[in-house]
């Protein structure tokens, strides 16, 4: 799947022929968007996007068949090999279905605000919902966060009938039709149902290995959710002792035993007497911290001190997730580093000012929006002169490293010619010593090496008028 989401994408973009013919022909104006491998929160609208264009992509794929020129890309090969599978589209909704069940989670978990009370049952719901789906419901009667998490969901006596698992609205509907035109028997319809529920499998596994149920103060400090101290306020009476002990034993609590008891006290007390305030917490409308320092700050100071501490725990990366979602939201095609952090930087102002119409409209404000152009046009002489001081200062390294690389090959021919002029002096020291063939030998020998010589010296002589220019030119930049 992830490769024909990818091959979608990348088909039309940066293509824009490509675009315009497929525009003409299938007068849709909408495109594939980019697939992520690693955030499946970001790849439900590209998978909503891909249903949505495939017929139109079909269409265009018909007629490049037939007259339009092939584009002979890797993209293209792989939507034409995807177009020939008769399930592509009931893998798209099987694919749809699984991305819909944990884009919620995902969503609600891409915020500061503290909600590690809230991320076991959250998070146990999320498995069962997808549980649900291929395990038999005696499996998952009355199962606990742990239990969850240690499931053995590769154990096939575990599993439903393929017939059962429940792959989606969307896909049953296309399988049936499919089967109605007989274009798939009910072997492939059975293979199929194989292939998603042991991709159902595999995903559950690894949100197991990397779920934080596995760790008991994630499940215990649901003791601070304002429905489980309603609903069952000794089962928090004895988790918050267990958070108090775990924070003894870590030597995190300052005032040691003593304290721990007023601290467990002080939640036994408020579990009593603030039934009427818990019972009007909406998570949707009040900030945990918030509603908690209300009920807790004045009369519960030790409780509440222990509180903060509890919610300061992290419940995952949602800053930089968050982070994520935004940039997705502002950025657009060929958008510079630059501008990508402008935007930011005007999107978490608003943000903070809480919206749009809230955006404080003051003389600066107005002063610097009226100077915008002015400024807008220094600053592109500036990326000017920067862009020819760029220039010239590569160019001053590359005659350095030029006059560096000849002053080497000058030493180097100094020393070879004095060693060839002396070689030849010395044979002709020599010579004159003896007679006939032996002194004719040592001449040649020398005159060869006087030859050499020579070419050596004229070979200097042209590197040293080379430096000479190479240094004027360096002069002239400096």
């Amino acid at each position: 799947m992830e490769k024909v989401l990818r091959a979608l994408h990348i088909l039309f973009h940066n293509a824009p022929a490509r675009r315009e013919d497929f525009t003409a022909l299938t007068k849709c104006t909408k495109f594939p968007l980019p697939f992520c491998g690693h955030r499946w929160l970001e790849n439900l609208p590209v998978v909503e996007r891909a249903l949505e264009v495939w017929p139109s992509v079909t269409m265009y794929m018909d007629a490049v068949r037939k007259k339009k020129p092939n584009p002979g890309t890797a993209s293209y090969d792989t939507l034409e090999a995807a177009e020939k599978d008769p399930l592509i589209l009931a893998r798209l909704h099987f694919y749809m279905a699984i991305t819909r069940t944990f884009s919620p989670f995902l969503t609600i978990y891409q915020t500061d605000v503290p909600v590690i009370p809230f991320l076991a049952k959250d998070l146990a719901e999320l498995l069962k919902s997808m549980l649900r789906r291929f395990v038999k419901k005696e499996v998952l009667k009355d199962i606990s966060p742990l239990q969850l998490v240690r499931l053995d969901v590769s154990d096939n006596q575990s599993w439903v009938n393929p017939k059962e698992v429940n792959i989606g609205l969307g896909a049953e509907s296309l399988l049936k039709d499919l089967q109605k035109q007989k274009k798939i028997g009910e072997l492939t319809v059975l293979e199929f149902r194989k292939d998603c529920l042991k991709m159902m499998s595999t995903i559950i596994q690894k949100v197991q290995e990397k779920s934080p149920l596995k760790y008991p103060v994630v499940r215990q400090v649901a003791c601070l959710d304002p429905s489980m101290m309603l609903s069952d306020p000794d089962w928090c009476k004895s988790n918050m002792t267990k958070l108090v002990q775990k924070f003894l034993q870590a030597q995190q609590l300052s005032g040691g035993v003593s304290a721990g008891d007023v601290i467990i006290q002080q939640f036994s007390d408020m579990l009593s007497a603030e039934n009427e305030t818990l019972v009007s917490y909406r998570s949707t409308e009040t900030r945990l911290d918030t509603f908690l320092h209300g009920v807790l700050a004045e009369r519960y100071d030790e409780l509440w001190g222990f509180c903060k501490k509890l919610l300061l725990l992290s419940h995952g990366q949602a800053t930089v997730e968050r982070g994520f979602s935004i940039n997705k939201e502002v950025e657009t095609c060929n958008m510079q580093e630059e501008t990508m952090v402008t935007h930011r930087l005007v999107c978490d102002y608003v943000n903070i000012c809480g919206g749009l119409l809230n955006v404080p409209i003051s003389k600066e404000l107005l002063a610097s929006a009226a100077s915008a152009t002015s400024r807008y046009r220094m600053h592109l002489d500036q990326q000017k002169a920067k862009k020819i001081t760029d220039v010239q200062a590569q160019k001053r390294k590359s005659l350095e490293e030029n006059i560096e690389h000849l002053k080497k090959k000058k030493k180097i021919l100094v020393q070879v010619s004095m060693s060839l002029q002396r070689d030849a002096d010395q044979l002709a020291e020599e010579a004159e010593g003896k007679a006939g063939t032996l002194m004719a030998q040592l001449i040649t020998k020398s005159n060869t090496l006087r030859k050499r010589y020579k070419e050596k010296t004229s070979e200097l002589q042209q590197i040293e008028t080379e430096l000479e220019a190479k240094g004027k030119e360096l002069r002239s930049i400096q």
